[in-house]
């Protein structure tokens, strides 16, 4: 495969499609799911002490849930998608700042 096809296909993989999912109706309530995709590609070619070509490329693409939009009753909402590891993360960071912060205090009391 040379360059020139990855770059097809990383081309061809960046659709809406990735992003927005298949429509679900249930009753009068449709939901369309929402994801934030990250893609990424590249690839080089060299030449060394051997007269044939070289080179090589990668790809990646990376997929999150952001939330889903629901269609009801003629009125469109947004529902985020709540990352709830996330959310305990960074309450480990601020707890971890706090922590630091009350101890220098106490320290420099003590002097």
């Amino acid at each position: 495969m040379n360059i020139m096809e990855l770059l097809d296909q990383t081309t061809d993989a960046a659709t809406v499609g990735r992003v927005f999912g298949q429509p679900v109706t249930h009753d009068d309530v449709t939901i369309i799911p929402v994801a934030r995709v990250a893609q990424a590609g590249g690839g080089g070619t060299g030449k060394g002490s051997i007269d044939e070509p070289g080179g090589g490329g990668g790809y990646a693409v990376a997929a999150k849930p952001a939330g889903v939009y629901v269609i009801k009753d003629g009125e469109v909402f947004w529902k985020p998608a709540v990352d709830v590891n996330r959310i305990v993360v960074g309450g480990q960071l601020v707890m971890v700042v706090l922590l630091m912060t009350l101890r220098a205090i106490f320290r420099k009391r003590r002097k």
